[in-house]
């Protein structure tokens, strides 16, 4: 999928106290489909866990073997839920010997993060 730039790139400084100011301006279609990709990805207990354990780990990056022991999920549910984040452009893929390992994109966490800045 192709990333464009969207209203929450650059957040504004101030906005009405009814919401937080991270859409400084009325999203076009476009940018609102990509921000909803980039939030139903995350929108789920398990890749929420993920993230949070990639971001815990050293430059945030961890083997799949590991993910799997610390989520308590089987294989294949983590490796489903990373393809999720990955499609999202949320996680890098990179192999290194015979196993997997997965880093965040920190552009794509800064985009969620400024929505609700």
């Amino acid at each position: 999928m192709a990333r464009t730039t969207t209203a929450i790139d650059t957040p504004a400084t101030t906005g009405p106290t009814c919401c937080p100011s991270g859409i400084a301006t009325p999203l076009d279609r476009e940018s609102a489909t990509d921000l909803a990709d980039l939030l139903k990805a995350v929108a789920d207990p398990a890749r929420l866990q993920i993230v949070s354990l990639l971001r815990a780990a050293p430059d945030c990056a961890s083997c799949v073997c590991d993910i799997t022991e610390a989520t308590g999920l089987s294989q294949s549910t983590v490796s489903h839920h990373l393809k999720v984040l990955l499609d999202a452009g949320i996680v890098d893929r990179e192999k290194r010997g015979y196993w997997t390992w997965y880093s965040l994109k920190s552009t794509r966490l800064s985009e969620l993060g400024a929505v609700f800045a």
